[in-house]
């Protein structure tokens, strides 16, 4: 038994991050009886975890660099609130090992590892070394230094490569190369990303294996020598070195592989005397695997290992710090069922998922199962450019991965999110996809099957929102009268056109044209459809109608001239168009545009200057990722519209380009 004398509970919990993981932080603090304490960044002081937690403190910034990545100042509201605790989250703080010793000096508990297993591990290149020494496979791998010959640690290297960070995770500070002559570029691109999510810049070179599967395998060390593997998670579905979707256990790996790179985790976080949760990460193929890092900090995806095992990683995590043993061995541990985690983020998967900042206009989680939702927003939430794009996690836990998927894929329909770009459709497309559902799951999938971008409608589900927001709207409109309000709604004296409204769905225009009818209903035509539309009851957020015999319910709300439609097939954005076209960058001749907000890092052409098709022209910063805004043509540059520094939203005119 534990030497109760030697328990320190904590009592107050400083938080070190935002969002979704502060919150989901904060609900397992409360259910355990201890008060937590938020900092937040300018941009998050209405945010729901800044709410919800018992105390906030302000960080007096917007960037990260000046909030959740300075010490000094988190340390300062540990001391201005009492707190005896820090929780670093995943990202910003959690993988410096200096802090983690500064909070420690300070007579705080740190809710991770010591700095020494970060310090040991955290830094890949040393992760790497130390699992070479233990015998664990490793790729070939060459540190890029100040000076340093890129073309000979190429070559040592091997092609395709993989300019890497040191630090940090979450796909930053990543550039694949397939050739000598693109090195360069991509080594200071990643130098400059992996500095401004990390504060540190340093890179490696690393041997890129094409079609893998990306491995992980979670691991928990208490302070009495106890340490254990929770088995494992797969997370090949990646764009941009990110994960987007994860799963546990991996429909690749068998009992006996399970052994073996369970067995090798283990190796290393005794060696190194791990404690708390932390992930040890590898490549997969067939029956060989290559070690990749060592995350020593809470991972995104660690719900789905809570899913099939029943344990709460974040209590697991204060318990080990308070100084509790673990309470169970290995061979106590086994997998229930199977579990699949969705990230919905704010970005454009049409446009080769660039990060689309902007207001979550509504925002309601799908209630009619048992999904788990881990979200840092609500409606009327901003979605900044400063931060990460995720909006938040969806975990379905099923006895069958089969059925996880299809429960998954249902929930995302069902929940609705309307107002800012977003990556649910191509979730749905990627959990129905064959080849997912078969377990062919390598880090090549997206491009290899290339599962839909964007939710095709129907022409039933469009024409059902057509006349959905037509008949809501006319509706509200007559309500809003301020004469004849007694007049029922399309009356006329005599005989009259139709009464007509256009909208855009996608990238089609199409017109309404209504009629009431003495009985209440309405004649609508569509093209060349005629339905006969009866409104059941209307309220304020929607309306419930018959169309031809078939009755269905559609919630609806109204921002300027978009209108938001959740139906029975899920979200439908319209745009109600106006009588009189409006004028915008797309008119000006060779305008190029900013395909999402963000900060102009770097302007890379001059006015007059001649410039080819691909060349590099801009450099943008969003989501802390960079972002290459390239020429799509050989021209002139005549006009430069933004300079270093600038922010610039989505659709903003950066140069003009005119022929040669």
């Amino acid at each position: 038994m534990a030497d109760v004398t030697a328990i320190q509970p904590i009592r107050r919990l400083l938080i070190a991050n935002r969002s979704e993981i502060a919150r989901r932080i904060q609900r397992t603090a409360h259910e355990m009886g201890i008060d937590t304490v938020a900092v937040y960044a300018d941009g998050d002081v209405s945010a729901p975890f800044v709410r919800e937690a018992d105390i906030a403190i302000a960080l007096k910034g917007n960037l990260p660099a000046e909030t959740y990545l300075d010490a000094a100042k988190v340390l300062e509201a540990c001391k201005r609130t009492g707190a005896d605790a820090v929780h670093p989250g995943y990202g910003f703080l959690s993988e410096n090992a200096s802090f983690a010793r500064s909070v420690t000096r300070a007579g705080l508990r740190w809710i991770g590892p010591s700095g020494d297993a970060i310090a040991a591990v955290g830094d890949k290149l040393a992760a790497k070394a130390l699992m070479e020494e233990l015998g664990v496979p490793t790729l070939p791998a060459v540190e890029v230094k100040g000076g340093s010959d890129l073309a000979a640690a190429a070559r040592e290297t091997g092609f395709p490569l993989l300019v890497k960070a040191a630090a940090g995770g979450g796909g930053r500070g990543m550039r694949i190369v397939q050739e000598g002559e693109d090195i360069a570029e991509a080594v200071a691109s990643a130098r400059r990303e992996a500095l401004a999510a990390f504060g540190d810049g340093t890179v490696f070179l690393e041997r890129w294996l094409t079609k893998p599967r990306h491995v992980e395998v979670q691991i928990l060390g208490d302070n009495h020598g106890n340490v254990v593997y929770l088995f494992e998670r797969e997370c090949s579905i990646q764009r941009r070195h990110q994960k987007i979707i994860e799963e546990a256990p991996s429909p690749a790996v068998d009992a006996t592989i399970r052994a073996r790179m369970g067995e090798a985790a283990l190796t290393v976080a005794r060696r190194i005397g791990y404690t708390s949760a932390g992930t040890v990460e590898f490549l997969l193929d067939g029956d060989d695997f290559w070690f990749l890092e060592v995350n020593t900090r809470l991972q995104v995806e660690h719900p789905v290992t809570e899913a099939i095992t029943g344990l709460d990683m974040v209590r697991e995590q204060i318990r080990i710090a308070e100084g509790e043993p673990l309470g169970y061995a290995q061979d106590d541990l086994s997998i229930t069922g199977h579990a699949i985690e969705a990230r919905l983020y704010a970005e454009d998967p049409s446009n080769d998922f660039l990060p689309a900042g902007g207001s979550v206009l509504e925002w309601q989680p799908d209630d009619t199962g048992s999904a788990r939702f881990d979200s840092g927003i609500e409606s009327g939430s901003d979605i900044s450019v400063d931060f990460d794009a995720m909006i938040a996690k969806v975990i379905v836990a099923a006895p069958t991965r089969r059925e996880a998927a299809a429960r998954l894929a249902r929930t995302l329909e069902r929940t609705r999110l309307q107002g800012v770009t977003n990556n649910r459709d191509f979730l749905v497309a990627t959990l129905r996809e064959p080849a997912f559902l078969i377990g062919d799951t390598t880090t090549d999938f997206i491009d290899r099957v290339n599962p839909g971008r964007r939710r095709k409608l129907s022409m039933s589900e469009k024409h059902d929102a057509l006349m959905a927001v037509t008949v809501y709207g006319q509706a509200r409109r007559r309500e809003g009268a301020k004469v004849l309000r007694s007049v029922p709604s399309g009356w006329r004296n005599s005989f009259m056109p139709p009464e007509a409204a256009s909208f855009r769905v996608g990238d089609d225009e199409t017109r309404v044209e209504y009629r009431s009818r003495r009985d209440g209903a309405f004649d609508v035509s569509i093209g060349d459809n005629d339905y006969r539309v009866t409104v059941l009851s209307q309220e304020a957020d929607g309306v419930d109608m018959e169309v031809d015999g078939r009755r269905f319910y559609a919630a609806i709300s109204q921002c300027a001239d978009q209108w938001l439609l959740h139906g029975p097939g899920g979200d439908i954005e319209l745009l109600e168009l106006p009588r009189f076209p409006t004028g915008s960058h797309a008119a000006v001749a060779g305008a190029l545009v900013a395909p999402m907000p963000g900060n102009v890092t770097s302007v890379q052409v001059a006015n007059g200057e001649s410039v080819s098709q691909g060349q590099l022209l801009f450099t943008l910063e969003a989501m802390k990722m960079e972002h290459r805004i390239t020429a799509q043509r050989s021209g002139i540059v005549s006009r430069i519209l933004v300079e270093a520094g600038d922010q610039v939203d989505n659709g903003a005119l950066l140069a003009v380009l005119e022929e040669d």
